[in-house]
């Protein structure tokens, strides 16, 4: 690091450097930019080396340049005064009047970007009636001029406001606005002011040691230097003080101001710089420089800086040198330097951390650890400012943090060329140049991109023309030659012309394009790029060349080395010491007297790694002289490739050890044992040596046999098999090698078993038959004519299991470009993992016939035209694993196989997933589609229909989607004329297809008939319509409800129902505005049958829908009946009647129409005399008639709705048959007395009116089995025959009583008392008699009685059912067990009178004893305490609750 001062008088200077060979190295992370900076400013940049008179010279011409400006500036101004006012003059002509007009801007405000302490100009102008108020503001908040007195002017001339911002800083970047205001309202107008600092400002120093000018000239200066600051050590984190004591005449005043990073002060007879923060950073070469009148006084010393303590033991150092290039506002390419690793594990990468400056809050950039020194950081606010931070990572854990970055400032670094950059020059009389941007030439429009470049990010050139708004950039990219471009930036706005790209295959060729897009619209797209392929970066340097260190003090060495030869991005070096004998390299603190070595490891981005160590050295051929030496190459190349071995060899009786590096080991003496090692080494150095051979004895050869085969190596690994591999021995013998027999044994044992019983003349064999999981060695002896050689050495033990994961050799064809290939996918690989493809265990080199190709764990060899001499066995081996191989044979028929489908592929088809068809859409148009597997954007087909092509057009539309791969074509008006034969061809790239359909006949018929139907549809859709047409459904209560849904109706639509044309008019009106009506159908049954029918209709047109009940509909309605009624049916009830037995099923609906069936013991009952089967609305029956004990058993009833079957079941046997039976009995009898009891079957009036001396005859007929007895009554005293009342019975059958001459006594209530044995009837009827010329009297009913023996029903009787059961007509319930009140004896005497409260005569004949017992009901009274035959839930009611 350097500081260099820009002065005219005295200064004093420090200055840090890290030696020649750093400052001279060149990085590529460096951002260079062709900034259009002028010739002024580089001109003050040489100012600073070349003194006073340069300053003097540059200010001079500064300040003539600027007056002519000013005068320039002046007269443009009176000229632009003059035409303002010439317009305005012209204004008032046209416009005598003015009118009230609200503020415009005429001329907005546009956006700036400029350097660091440059002045900016924003200005705009304004019209309005009264003249608007224009104000200024900076983010929101209103520009003061008088806050920063000198920074900020606001001028209002000639209609043209403007606000002028003097030596802008950084700060000043934000969002300004002009805000004018008049009474009629208010305009805004806002553009962005950004600030941008010169690339390379303050870079001389990283400490910021800027020394002031001071007013003494150095040409008066004397200075000496007394005490020096020596060389310094300090650990990161500390404070540090370079001091230099000296004496100055005369002498100084302090006038150097301390820094962030450092503290510096001169005076009192010392120059001090103190570092309060000690980093690696810090570490260099610091000088001391005074300027004087003699010339320079100067002194240096080194700094050196050790690493801190690392928070977790093991962990790196912090890295060094954080440096923001390639400035954007959309991200900043973050670079650093790695640190230096001695005893450490190695870094496995970084994290970079990002801070807003001004916050204390970091901020974690990567997920995972990057693996270079460099990363690009996104997601930045423009015009935001940031400090960067680099943490290392190794196995051990994470370093500190490196020293924050300088402060960088998110702006778009093109933007200023672009502000700078000319496209129009304007002179003027001749002598000045007006440069004009292209923004100042355009209005609001869309950009366009002129052309790009490819380095190792997309940069390109910025949009010109480009439009004043902001501006952002899409990319796309596509592989070269596909056309298929692909975006980049889908999630990233990108601002600035350049963007790093990443994820790119290897090996594959890309090209990009860049879309300009502002709020205007998008750019067309720009010319594509060259095909460019990525380029994997350079690995490691080479080591750096001899080192040679010599003594500088008592306590420093000055150590120099050659550079790499490969320097591959040279970032620098680092210098390691140690102790002679020591392992531990320290940089520091060396001891006087000791004697020291030292390595250089040259370092860059990748990191380094040696090699490990190599194995196995043997001899191959001796000859007395000189011996042949194999050794088995290291397991781990550490990252590059190994380039050199390093041998050296000792006598087995000594122990130096020389250096020989070469494999043919000559100048040996014969009949003298030595010793080998080796060292292997690759670009990053030497590795470890290996461990020293067994000895050898150097004695010719000269056995007729061969020598020992070498390198045995194992390939395809697994449970049962495995292939060895080796070399053919150096040493023949006498005759030349004709094969080679294969040994194994079993690791630890002696016992070697061959393998092959005839020498093999290749060399390798396929073992098989092996144990898994069990360990063998093998070797391999050479076979010549002369007999059987010498045995390799022993190869290494290997483990018949495969690798975890191991996956064999695919062979197939590439379904874009049908290329036969094979491929293999590793289970395992590093970074330094090469695949190794091989023909019959033979290396396959640059072959014409096939090309390989790698990706991630992935190899594929692929054949360019594979045939017969392609047959055989390929092998691949993964270098850098743990034996990861597979082989695969290729046989003339699986290479026939994918020879027929390479053709298939390069001769394709387009793929159909679904032939030419059509279908009906809306409005009853026709559309013919297909559709293809895959479509790509250049497809092109055509549409023929009975061989004419067919285009788009009036009434036909074609079209495709190549998304999901349709081809449609709709037409609009099918008819007729469309009959015929249509087809498609498609060409899609090489792919051809097509598909036809035949429409004629019965199929065109079909499709012509539904599109007319649609057509029509939609007509009728037009007005108010059905959209769902009558459909039936069933109610939980079994009604049948009609319903359907209609749309697009309005409050006059009316709605009407019909079955069979007859209209039919429901309780409650239809309202189609609820968009759905519906008529209900209770208690359903076959005369519900016929066609039903609704219709809608208004001033829009009508609408019908039809339904018809019959048939299968009428079935289903039926099983949906029954479905319900099944649910709900009750459990079986018993119920007695004087006619048997009856088994009742209580249901929400029951109709003979549904499919019930009774069984008797799993036996099916038909309806007959017998057993009668029956029902109504609520229940269905099956009674027993005059039971036996033939129907004791179990009943069940049956309900089928179509789906399932709903049964209920009843046990009638036991004592519940013996209850019913009695039951029975016992209505029986009840029965029979009421059917032959006396009664009066009828001729008896009500009430009789009569006039006086007429007669009157009360006659009636009268029924009874026994005939009964008839007794007449008048008001309740029994009537005897007389001549004036006259009493007869005739026939038995016959009553009646006459009257002769009525009178008025004759008035009152008579009544007629017919009974037998079995009861009787009681009957009365009022006589009123009046005088003939009295007013007749109104007529006062009587009402007929029964007699005391008519039974009276029980309070508790059987539920009484809404329809009633068809039982005799008897007034006896069925559930009484006897017709004679159990509270009247049999014995009682029946009094006379037939009022019983008045304790009279029964109206039963007189002539009938009193003592006369009346006779027994055939059923027993309850005082014998029968039982109910019918079960105790029977009291229940026996119809189940509603669901």
């Amino acid at each position: 690091m350097k500081f260099f001062p820009i002065m005219a008088s005295k200064v004093t200077s420090w200055f840090k450097k890290k030696g020649k060979a750093v400052s001279q190295v060149k990085t590529d992370y460096a951002y260079h930019h062709s900034s259009c900076v002028c010739a002024k400013q580089q001109t003050a940049v040489r100012s600073a080396e070349d003194g006073t008179e340069e300053y003097q010279r540059v200010s001079t011409n500064v300040g003539k340049g600027l007056t002519v400006i000013q005068e320039e500036l002046h007269r443009m101004r009176m000229a632009t005064k003059a035409q303002v006012e010439s317009k305005e003059m012209m204004y008032k002509k046209v416009n005598p009047l003015e009118t009230p007009k609200m503020p415009d801007f005429l001329v907005a405000l546009r956006p700036h970007t400029v350097w660091e302490k440059t002045p900016v100009k924003l200005f705009c102008t304004v019209e309005g009636n009264p003249r608007p108020v224009v104000k200024w503001y900076k983010g929101g908040a209103p520009v003061d001029p008088l806050s920063a007195p000198g920074k900020y002017k606001i001028e209002n001339k000639y209609g043209v406001h403007s606000l002028i911002i003097s030596r802008c800083a950084v700060s000043d970047t934000a969002e300004y606005s002009a805000v004018a205001s008049n009474p009629h309202g208010t305009a805004t107008s806002k553009a962005t002011v950004t600030v941008k600092r010169a690339a390379g400002t303050g870079e001389s120093c990283q400490l910021n040691l800027v020394p002031h000018l001071t007013e003494i000239h150095a040409s008066k200066l004397e200075v000496s230097l007394l005490d020096r600051f020596s060389v310094s050590f300090g650990t990161e984190g500390s404070c540090i003080s370079l001091v230099c004591s000296m004496v100055v005449v005369p002498d100084l005043p302090n006038l150097l101001k301390p820094s962030a990073l450092a503290e510096m002060s001169v005076g009192g007879g010392s120059a001090r710089l103190t570092l309060p923060q000690l980093a690696k950073d810090d570490e260099g070469l610091y000088t001391l420089r005074i300027f004087t009148k003699d010339g320079t006084a100067e002194h240096s010393a080194y700094l050196f800086v050790s690493d801190a303590a690392a928070p977790v033991s093991g962990a790196p150092g912090a890295p060094l040198s954080v440096k923001a290039y390639d400035i954007n506002s959309d991200y900043v390419l973050v670079a650093w330097k790695p640190p230096n690793t001695v005893n450490e594990a190695a870094i496995s990468g970084y994290f970079v951390d990002s801070r807003e400056s001004g916050s204390d809050a970091w901020v974690q950039c990567n997920d995972a650890p990057v693996k270079i020194c460099k990363y690009p950081v996104h997601g930045l606010k423009v015009g935001n400012s940031y400090h960067f931070r680099v943490r290392a990572v190794n196995s051990s854990g994470i370093s500190r943090p490196s020293r924050k970055s300088d402060k960088v400032t998110a702006l778009d670094a093109a933007e200023s060329e672009r502000l700078q950059g000319t496209d129009e020059v304007i002179k003027i009389e001749g002598r000045y140049d007006i440069l004009i941007h292209d923004d100042d030439l355009e209005a609001y429009r869309s950009p366009r991109v002129r052309g790009f470049q490819i380095v190792h990010r997309a940069e390109l050139d910025a949009a010109s023309p480009r439009g004043r708004v902001p501006l952002s950039y899409v990319i796309e990219k596509c592989i070269a030659g596909t056309g298929a471009w692909q975006r980049i930036n889908t999630a990233v706005k990108l601002h600035s012309p350049r963007y790093p790209v990443f994820d790119l295959q290897d090996g594959q060729k890309y090209q990009f394009r860049v879309f300009s897009v502002n709020l205007y619209g998008c750019s067309e797209a720009s010319f594509s790029s060259e095909p460019v392929q990525r380029q994997d970066e350079d690995g490691v340097p080479s080591a750096p060349g001899q080192v040679v260190a010599t003594r500088n003090s008592k306590s420093s060495v000055f150590v120099q080395w050659e550079s790499p030869k490969h320097l591959k991005n040279l970032m620098g070096y680092y210098i390691d010491g140690r102790i002679v004998g020591s392992k531990e390299f320290v940089v520091h603190a060396l001891i006087p007297g000791e004697s020291y070595t030292f390595r250089v490891q040259a370092v860059n981005v990748f990191g380094l790694t040696t090699p490990s160590s190599a194995s196995g050295i043997s001899m191959l051929s001796c000859d007395g002289s000189s011996m042949t030496l194999v050794w088995k190459s290291p397991k781990h190349c550490g990252g590059s490739k190994v380039n050199a071995y390093y041998i050296d060899k000792r006598n087995a009786d000594t122990l130096v050890w020389k250096e020989v590096n070469v494999a043919a080991v000559d100048s040996l003496t014969e009949g003298v044992f030595y010793e080998f090692k080796v060292q292997a080494a690759n670009m990053a150095g030497v590795g470890v040596p290996s461990a020293p051979s067994s000895p050898m004895k150097c004695e010719a050869w000269t056995m007729e046999q061969p020598g020992p085969a070498y390198d045995l190596s194992f390939s395809e690994v697994r449970g049962q098999s495995l292939v060895v591999l080796w070399k053919a021995p150096v040493y023949i013998g006498a005759s030349a090698v004709s094969g080679y027999l294969v040994e194994m044994a079993k690791k630890g044992s002696s016992e070697f078993v061959t393998l092959n019983e005839e020498a093999v003349s290749h060399r390798y064999l396929q073992v098989s038959s092996l144990q898994e999981g069990e360990t063998y060695v093998f070797r391999v002896r050479s076979v010549n004519a002369n007999g059987v050689g010498k045995p390799s050495q022993l190869s290494e033990p290997v483990c018949a299991k495969a690798l975890p994961g191991t996956q064999e050799i695919v062979a197939s064809v590439d379904e874009e470009t049908g290329d036969v290939f094979l491929s293999l996918e590793a289970c395992e690989i590093s970074e330094t993992s090469k695949f190794v493809w091989s023909k019959n265990y033979k290396a396959i080199g640059d072959c014409p016939r096939v090309a390989i190709s790698n990706k991630g764990r992935t190899s594929k060899l692929t054949f360019s035209n594979p045939d017969k001499d392609d047959l055989g066995r390929y092998s691949v081996v993964v270098t850098d694993t743990d034996g990861v191989s597979s082989s695969h044979t290729l046989t003339e028929d699986a290479l026939n196989t994918m020879l027929e489908l390479s053709y298939a592929i390069r001769h394709p088809i387009v793929p159909l997933k679904h032939g030419l068809d059509y279908e009906i859409l809306e409005k009853g148009h026709v559309r013919f589609w297909l559709q293809a597997a895959k479509l790509s954007p250049s497809v092109s087909y055509r549409v023929i229909v009975n061989d004419k092509e067919v285009k788009s057009g009036e009434g036909i539309k074609i079209s495709h989607d190549v998304a999901t791969g349709v081809i449609q074509m709709t037409v609009d008006h099918f008819t007729r004329a469309n009959e015929g034969t249509y087809v498609v061809q498609i060409h899609d790239g090489k792919a051809k297809n097509q598909s036809s359909l035949v429409l004629v006949g019965d199929v065109f018929k079909t499709a012509l008939k539904e599109a007319e139907f649609q057509r029509k549809e939609h007509i009728r859709k037009q007005g108010a319509h059905f959209s769902e047409y009558l459909s039936f459904s069933v109610t939980e209560d079994c009604t049948v409800l009609l319903a359907c849904k209609v749309a697009n109706v309005k409050k006059e639509t009316s709605f009407h129902w019909y079955k069979e044309d007859d209209e039919i008019v429901p309780e409650t009106a239809p309202n189609v505005l609820s968009g759905a009506c519906a008529l209900a159908i209770p208690l359903f049954s076959r005369k519900d049958q016929g066609v039903y029918k609704a219709v809608l209709g208004d001033d829009r047109g009508k609408d019908s829908s039809s339904f018809d009940i019959s048939g299968q509909v009428f079935d289903d309605i039926i099983n949906a009946l029954a479905q319900k009624a099944g649910a709900s049916a009750s459990e079986l009830v018993l119920q007695c009647t004087p006619e048997g037995i009856r088994l009742q099923c209580y249901m929400n609906y029951y109709t003979e129409e549904m499919k019930t069936s009774w069984k008797h013991k799993d036996s099916k009952i038909a309806s007959s005399e017998k057993m009668r089967i029956g029902g109504t609305a609520e229940m269905a029956w099956m009674q027993i008639c005059d039971p036996s004990d033939k129907e004791k058993g179990k009943y069940s009833i049956e309900i089928s709705d179509g789906v399932q079957t709903h049964a209920r079941t009843f046990d009638l046997s036991g004592q519940a048959y013996t209850d019913a039976y009695e039951e029975y009995l016992r209505l029986k009898s009840a029965a029979f007395a009421e059917k032959n009891r006396g009664r009066v079957v009828g001729g008896l009036p009500d009430v009789v009116t009569i006039m006086e001396e007429k007669s009157l005859s009360l006659t009636c007929t009268v029924w009874g089995e026994p005939t009964p007895e008839v007794s007449w009554f008048k008001n309740e005293q029994e009537v005897a025959s007389n001549e004036h009342t006259r009493v007869t019975f005739e026939g038995g059958k016959f009553a009646s009583l006459v009257i002769n001459k009525v009178t008025p006594d004759d008035s009152g209530k008579y009544s007629i008392n017919v009974r037998n044995k079995y009861g009787g009837e009681f009957v009365e009827i009022t006589v009123s008699v009046y005088r003939q010329g009295e007013k007749i009297p109104e007529p006062k009913l009587g009402q007929p009685k029964t007699t005391a023996a008519t039974p009276v029903p029980p309070k508790s009787p059987a539920p009484p059912s809404k329809t009633p059961t068809p039982t005799p007509k008897s007034q006896t319930p069925a559930s009484m067990k006897s017709p004679t009140p159990a509270s009247t004896p049999a014995s009682t005497p029946i009094p006379k009178s037939p009022t019983p409260s008045r304790g009279v005569k029964s109206p039963t004949p007189a002539n009938t004893p009193a003592s006369t017992p009346i006779p027994k009901s055939p059923t027993p009274t309850p005082s014998r305490g029968v039982k109910s035959p019918t079960p105790p839930r029977f009291m229940k009611s026996p119809t189940p609750p509603r669901k």
